[in-house]
């Protein structure tokens, strides 16, 4: 079915002209119908590109009095997306305001980026969450739909309603075809569907129906009206796959158009990053991405147990199939995450084009919430983040001091270690020491004496060994006592 929709073309009944002059009227008389403002999904990709340039044409084809409501054209960006897109959306943002001015026209772009508490460096290398799998997917919502849907609400709240504009087509896979008629029959009213997650929100998808091919003969036969050249976009596509087909995801839920996938170059949801593989293949000019390549294979690793805590995140053990399941990734796999990802930026930096002199694949907001996760909340003391940076970068941290008292100088870590004499009771001494230091100038010390008796309980154990043998025992106390009250009953 998929294979059928690409094979047709929207142009087909009336011929090109024809049907982009129907399209354009459409959505002059959708934007006239109301006062409703348009939130239009722009990644920089074709798909959207194309209902941009349309929009475009439509609004200034329209008398400067008709142009009433303001267009948002919003760009999330996860903060780990493929280097050369980003700075190709960004390039594109960048011309696109300075040229809706001089149009006159009511469109703004907007790059939306996850809140640094959501990042994606800040989960996995502060708090120490394992890399997305598809059974622990925790990556999506939080650097791609929160940040959008946050934009939308707000203006939906200033408004009262928002009609979302999207590049989404029938042709891209059945699936995504089902979906989009089904809505259809929901429809407020012509062309508008309902959003399934946002109240007051409605969709309008003006190229529904197009083709794969469709959307580059427009965008071949018509300039981009802000400046950006869509032959490089094109380009752009080919050299990202080995086939020269398009793999350029456009949103989260949209599917590539072949094996590979561009979009977050540390992307653990497939099994290879094809498209960044390609573009390293396809153009020796583009070699400097390979640190990486190499560092989101080593996120993919099929066996990263040695690398997790033995612990979940609670400092609970758990069970499963008699085996412990691991948890958050350990201090030392943290660190030398942080390393390996500051030696990537700094190569990049170095040897990458121009434009890519000043790329920060973390920013510094991103390292100052990391050391604070680390020293506050995971009681690592040392405060090994600024060290680790200069030693990695080669010059001073940017970052401020610390200014919470619970950091320690290097001989008393070296001399808390030397007294502990093992690694898991020098966690616990030191997890001990944090809380201490925490509460003591605190007026009111109300949860010292949980908080001390949670950390006793996390550093309970000998070794992991012990950890699972008194899993077990639990596990089989809980079974006794439940077969002891089945007898009973």
């Amino acid at each position: 079915m998929a294979e059928q929709l690409r094979r047709k073309s929207a142009f087909n009944e009336l011929g090109f002209e024809a049907t982009i002059a129907a399209l354009i009227d459409e959505i002059q008389t959708m934007y006239r119908a109301d006062g409703i403002p348009w939130v239009v999904g722009y990644s920089g990709g074709k798909d959207s590109s194309a209902v941009l340039q349309l929009i475009w044409i439509a609004l200034v084809a329209l008398p400067q009095e008709e142009r009433t409501k303001p267009v948002y054209a919003i760009s999330t960006d996860t903060l780990v997306e493929n280097p050369i897109v980003a700075t190709w959306v960004q390039n594109s943002l960048d011309k696109m305001g300075d040229a809706a001015k001089a149009a006159g026209i009511p469109l703004t772009p907007h790059r939306l980026t996850p809140e640094v508490r959501n990042s994606f460096w800040v989960n996995l290398i502060g708090r120490g969450y394992p890399a997305p799998r598809p059974r622990f997917r925790w990556c999506t919502e939080r650097l791609k739909i929160n940040p959008s849907n946050k934009f939308i609400g707000d203006v939906v709240r200033a408004n009262g309603e928002a009609i979302i504009v999207l590049g989404t087509r029938k042709a891209e896979s059945a699936a995504r075809s089902h979906v989009m008629t089904r809505l259809e029959g929901k429809q407020v009213r012509a062309k508008l569907s309902p959003n399934t997650t946002l109240p007051n929100a409605y969709v309008y998808s003006p190229i529904a129906d197009w083709s794969n091919d469709d959307v580059w003969t427009f965008l071949m036969q018509r300039r981009n009206p802000w400046g950006h050249n869509n032959k490089d976009l094109l380009t752009l596509y080919q050299g990202a796959s080995a086939d020269g087909e398009c793999p350029l995801v456009i949103d989260a839920t949209t599917p590539s158009c072949g094996d590979s996938r561009f979009g977050c170059w540390v992307c653990t949801l497939v099994e290879q990053d094809r498209s960044m593989q390609a573009m390293i293949q396809n153009d020796t000019d583009k070699e400097w991405m390979q640190p990486l390549l190499d560092l989101r294979n080593a996120l993919d690793a099929p066996d990263d147990r040695p690398l997790r805590d033995f612990r979940r995140m609670s400092g609970h053990v758990q069970l499963f199939n008699d085996k412990l399941v691991p948890g958050p990734y350990t201090q030392s796999a943290r660190a030398k995450w942080l390393e390996d990802l500051l030696a990537a930026q700094l190569h990049v930096q170095i040897h990458g084009p121009e434009e890519m002199a000043r790329l920060e694949l973390i920013t510094l907001p991103e390292l100052e919430e990391i050391r604070r996760i680390w020293v506050v909340e995971k009681h690592e003391i040392e405060d090994s983040l600024p060290k680790l940076y200069e030693r990695v970068m080669g010059k001073p941290y940017p970052g401020g001091r610390l200014d919470d008292g619970m950091s320690f100088n290097a001989e008393d870590i070296e001399l808390l270690k030397e007294i502990s004499g093992d690694p898991l009771h020098f966690e616990l001494t030191r997890q001990l020491l944090s809380i201490e230091r925490k509460h003591r100038v605190m007026a009111r010390r109300a949860g010292v004496f949980g908080e001390l008796e949670r950390a006793i309980e996390r550093g309970f154990y000998e070794d992991e060994a012990d950890a699972a043998d008194r899993a077990r025992a639990r596990q089989q106390a809980k079974q006794d006592a439940a077969d002891q009250a089945a007898d009973i009953a």
